[in-house]
């Protein structure tokens, strides 16, 4: 069956996370993404944990599903190589601080005379303009000046980052959608079109109920750990054998979970009557809640509060999490046979009856790909 994207290609010039995480999205689907490398490859081939295995896995996961060719973009030589595959694009995908493809020869008003239906999209920390556009940007900094750290972590811990690379892939997802939407634009109008999506605007265009209680307030929202901003009880509990993680988000829940705890004069108690009441009693409510929760095993208290309907469940590390039973039945592991290594990595969260994305390809080796450029008369060699 033919993927939904099979017939996208896509030059894909970007490095390191944002932008590969971008064209792996794609690549998923079907799109044909043809990573251009320098002679030197792909920094991501070198950084990261890579155990046992020969390749980078972090390397082997971004770049699943595409093709690799190597250009030395600072030859005259490769420029004009690029060039000829620029003519039969669809899409470019770079995350160069701005100005950078400009220096290359490379930039967008260049390349959209040779190709004028072509999707430019660009990845970059600040944006494309303004008082930041040159400054080097990578994810902690920007969690820091967002204002995300500020929302992360409790009283006790200050402001804290998040292990795994947000800005990063929230950036490479926006990106996904950005060229999403020109293909259907150029689809209606037969023009390509500039994407420019920065890591900044990415990390602050999720804040959801912390920006709307500062738009509404003007005051910094409180930072409340595992707690909510907005809702209580919310949290983290201790059973008797281990944490777990209860979220009644309205009335019907919480008196849901009063019930079901045994605690059914918490309901009218005038310290927690209304949502408003028990977030100036959290403190309290969430003792005695702890004293009930802590006589059971946690497994027991998972099955009866989602048995009535209040959500709640463990609190995984990710050997537990990528060994949950729904998540493997989600299809959230796969195995690439990647240069005879076995490799693992996540699964594909969109899912599609028709279109289902799926790993036709494992991550290439550098320039394994090369044989793209002599079908279109370029010398293999020259390209190198």
């Amino acid at each position: 069956m033919k993927k939904p994207l099979e017939g996208v290609r896509i030059l894909d010039l970007s490095r390191f996370i944002s932008g590969p995480f971008c064209t792996m999205l794609l690549a998923d689907f079907g799109a044909d993404v043809i990573k251009i490398e320098p002679p030197s490859g792909d920094p991501l081939r070198g950084i990261g944990i890579k155990g046992d295995f020969q390749e980078n896995p972090i390397h082997v996961q971004l770049n699943r599903n595409k093709r690799s060719v190597v250009i030395d973009m600072k030859t005259t030589e490769g420029l004009s190589n690029f060039m000829e595959l620029i003519k039969a694009a669809d899409v470019l995908v770079e995350n160069f601080r701005p100005g950078v493809m400009e220096k290359m020869g490379i930039g967008y008003n260049t390349l959209k005379r040779i190709n004028p239906e072509l999707i430019y999209a660009s990845i970059t920390g600040f944006g494309e303009n303004g008082p930041y556009r040159d400054r080097p940007a990578f994810d902690f900094i920007i969690q820091a000046m967002s204002g995300f750290m500020s929302l992360n972590g409790s009283e006790d811990t200050g402001p804290l980052r998040t292990g795994p690379p947000l800005s990063d892939t929230i950036s490479g997802l926006y990106t996904a959608l950005g060229i999403m939407v020109a293909l259907q634009q150029k689809a209606q109008t037969g023009k390509g079109d500039r994407v420019d999506v920065s890591l900044l605007d990415s990390m602050m265009s999720m804040f959801s109920f912390s920006s709307s209680a500062y738009f509404a307030t003007g005051k910094q929202p409180s930072q409340v750990g595992n707690q909510h901003l907005v809702v209580a009880p919310y949290g983290v509990y201790q059973a008797f054998d281990g944490p777990i993680c209860i979220a009644p988000s309205h009335p019907k829940m919480w008196a849901k979970l009063c019930v079901t705890l045994g605690l059914e004069e918490l309901i009218n108690d005038a310290r927690f009557l209304t949502n408003e009441a028990r977030l100036n009693n959290r403190e309290e409510l969430n003792r005695i809640i702890n004293e009930v929760i802590g006589k059971k095993k946690r497994e027991d208290w998972i099955d009866e509060l989602n048995e009535v309907g209040v959500p709640c469940g463990p609190l995984n590390d990710l050997h537990s999490a990528f060994n949950d039973p729904q998540v493997q039945h989600n299809q959230m592991v796969l195995e690439s046979n990647q240069n005879t290594e076995m490799v693992q990595m996540t699964g594909f969260p969109v899912k599609m009856k028709e279109g289902a994305a799926s790993l036709r390809l494992p991550a290439p080796q550098i320039g394994e790909h090369n044989d793209i450029l002599a079908s279109i008369g370029i010398s293999t060699l020259a390209a190198a």
